[in-house]
């Protein structure tokens, strides 16, 4: 599936890759809807409607991710309410083992998450994330989120990997084309996210459900250091 003899770079998405997407997803549908709903007066389900239109305006947009944008938008601290469930914020059970792989086989890795820079730190303090991975970049330190091409020039600008021998991961299947588009030779999708859903079918890409299915073919190729 991956020809781990030709990666040396891994780029990881956070949220849904190494992290239960669980989270986020209750949290942008369920708990802020809730939030919304007891503060203006208003149905749940008419609240949760209302949000998903607003989400819809910005999605794939840096301010879809970003926590300036709804706490001003919305009039609500949304940092706040993320502590408020912050408990929910979880590892994968197969995130320690695939990181420990790829750590001892020599392999560079880089977090790159759409994440805002604080909540990319509210998940850090919750996971001990950086004892695993030394690079954590938000993209909102370029201005762009991972579905621009800006951003992947930037990124690797910022990086200097090679595509042709550099490993994307993530979740969203829109992010995965446009890495893909920018010439990322590998690219692998997370088939299953969110804990508490199914798994989901992907055609179009390489996936994996369970990172510890291939930690074997990762350990058969160490990178040969120069």
């Amino acid at each position: 599936m991956l020809r781990w003899q030709e990666i040396d770079t891994v780029l990881l998405d956070m949220d849904g890759t190494l992290l239960d997407l669980h989270f986020d997803n209750h949290f942008w549908m369920e708990h802020i809807p809730s939030i919304l709903a007891k503060r203006d007066g208003i149905d749940p389900e008419q609240s949760r409607e209302m949000m998903w239109a607003e989400y819809e305006k910005v999605a794939g947009t840096i301010s879809w991710y970003c926590l300036d944008f709804w706490s001003e938008k919305l009039n609500l601290d949304i940092l706040a309410a993320k502590r408020d469930i912050e408990h929910l914020i979880s590892m994968r059970d197969d995130t320690i083992p695939f990181l420990n792989a790829l750590n001892q086989t020599g392999r560079k890795i880089h977090l790159v998450t759409n994440a805002h820079p604080d909540n990319l730190a509210m998940k850090v303090e919750r996971t001990n994330l950086d004892a695993y991975i030394g690079d954590l970049i938000s993209t909102h330190e370029f201005g762009v989120s991972k579905e621009s091409q800006e951003l992947w020039q930037k990124l690797q600008a910022r990086v200097g990997f090679d595509r042709s021998r550099t490993l994307f991961v993530d979740d969203n299947i829109d992010i995965l084309q446009a890495a893909q588009q920018f010439g990322i030779k590998y690219n692998l999708a997370v088939s299953n996210p969110d804990s508490k859903k199914e798994n989901r079918d992907i055609k179009a890409f390489p996936s994996v459900a369970d990172y510890r299915t291939i930690l074997e073919d990762i350990r058969q190729f160490p990178v040969q250091q120069e």
